[in-house]
């Protein structure tokens, strides 16, 4: 758990959360060096931001490794627009795997919109982040995906869920509390079911399941801002649909 002092500033997320993740890398790096990795996926952007230079930028310079901008929404930057143009590019996009550029009115590439799984219609905003090409970045975030988000980025969401959950218990949270959010977090879904020898949770699309006890309004929120950040900066947070199965509220995110 940590604490962001720094005040949030459009377009500089990177400097009020970069410090934390650069920690952690060198945590790593000195406690598990054989555990070091050879590219991270940032739930953030890359050169596809307003200055060129997002948060997968930031953190590959300060820890000279490759680094992947995997964004959930669409940053519209340099004339790129979540218009109907765009949204008819999306419906073009049939299979997982399938992409299409993002071309910004200067000619530049920024990036690439990646349907990243058969069942998803939300693609995935993938852009380079530091020494790796677009053709590579998008073809590793596309292998990374056994749903639609990437499995790093997803394994980091749900455990960090799953400790900010233990934690507000270890805190004291009212034993009503916890009763309430974890009947919400046990409703069931209308959706159906997959096929033979799929779980419970795995065998529909991502895009059934309905919004935890995050979305409550009344719900307890962590002391910081991160959700609210994340989707001022272009990133948007993960939904529940995002992270199927569904998982705890109340989410910050590791790298």
């Amino acid at each position: 758990m940590v604490g962001l002092k720094a005040p949030y500033v459009s377009g500089f997320l990177a400097f009020r959360e970069v410090p934390f993740l650069v920690e952690l890398v060198q945590r790593l790096q000195e406690k598990e060096p054989d555990l070091m990795p050879q590219v991270i996926l940032v739930d953030g952007n890359g050169v596809l931001h307003q200055r060129g230079f997002g948060v997968a930028c930031h953190l590959g310079v300060l820890t000279e490794l490759p680094c992947i901008g995997v964004a959930k929404k669409l940053l519209q930057v340099d004339g790129l627009e979540n218009n109907a143009l765009h949204k008819e590019k999306i419906v073009l996009l049939q299979a997982g795997g399938d992409t299409f550029p993002l071309i910004g009115s200067s000619g530049t590439v920024l990036g690439m919109a990646l349907r990243s799984h058969d069942h998803s219609t939300k693609p995935l905003y993938v852009s380079v982040g530091h020494r790796i090409s677009l053709e590579v970045a998008v073809r590793l975030t596309h292998h990374c995906c056994r749903f639609r988000i990437p499995e790093p980025i997803r394994q980091a969401d749900i455990r960090s869920r799953e400790y900010i959950r233990r934690t507000l218990g270890q805190l004291g949270v009212a034993p009503a509390q916890r009763k309430d959010r974890s009947q919400k977090e046990q409703r069931p879904n209308a959706c159906p079911q997959g096929g033979p020898g799929a779980p419970a949770d795995q065998g529909r699309p991502p895009e059934c399941h309905g919004r935890d006890s995050s979305s409550d309004p009344k719900a307890p929120k962590p002391g910081f801002q991160k959700q609210k950040d994340q989707q001022l900066e272009g990133t948007g947070h993960q939904e529940d649909s995002d992270l199927w199965p569904p998982s705890p509220a109340w989410v910050q995110s590791p790298p």
